[in-house]
């Protein structure tokens, strides 16, 4: 895909997550991606159990962008800008509690931070967008794939996003 200037377009599949006023965050941070990338489409919410500490659930979703930026410079230009302007606070603490925390997971056709890609909260809201794509540690559609997943996971369909 190209921009009208030539230079290319890519795809770019985030993952965003919440457990501190999730309700609230996720659609700010939505509203706030749309003031600075092109948002193509988005999954519906979930609500996940905390991984890896016993806190709020969270919620999560996927979004589809359009970008002409690499992933590091998407990263330090737009998702960390996105994520301080919800009130992000980094910590050491990876599995701490947070306004909002958005991952690149899938870059054109590469998929990144593969550590998430068993988790309910990236295979159901991603199958959503993109039921075909094939897992890439699963070799299996994520449709599939989410077929297979047995953890609680919840459709919130009381938090719109528009």
């Amino acid at each position: 895909m190209m921009n009208p200037d030539g230079s290319p377009l890519h795809y770019v599949y985030l993952n965003l997550g919440s457990n501190i006023e999730p309700e609230k965050n996720i659609p700010r941070a939505i509203e706030l991606l749309k003031e600075v990338t092109k948002v193509e489409s988005v999954s519906s919410v979930w609500e996940t159990k905390s991984v890896g500490y016993d806190g709020e659930n969270f919620l999560n979703m996927c979004v589809l962008i359009f970008t002409n930026l690499q992933p590091d410079e998407l990263k330090n230009q737009i998702l960390r800008p996105v994520e301080n302007q919800v009130g992000r606070v980094r910590n050491e603490n990876r599995y701490a509690p947070r306004t909002i925390d958005i991952d690149i997971i899938l870059f054109d056709e590469t998929p990144h931070n593969l550590e998430t890609w068993n988790h309910a909260f990236v295979i159901i809201p991603l199958a959503e967008l993109i039921p075909n794509f094939v897992h890439p540690l699963e070799a299996k559609s994520l449709v599939e794939v989410a077929k297979q997943i047995h953890v609680w996971i919840m459709k919130r369909d009381d938090v719109v996003i528009s």
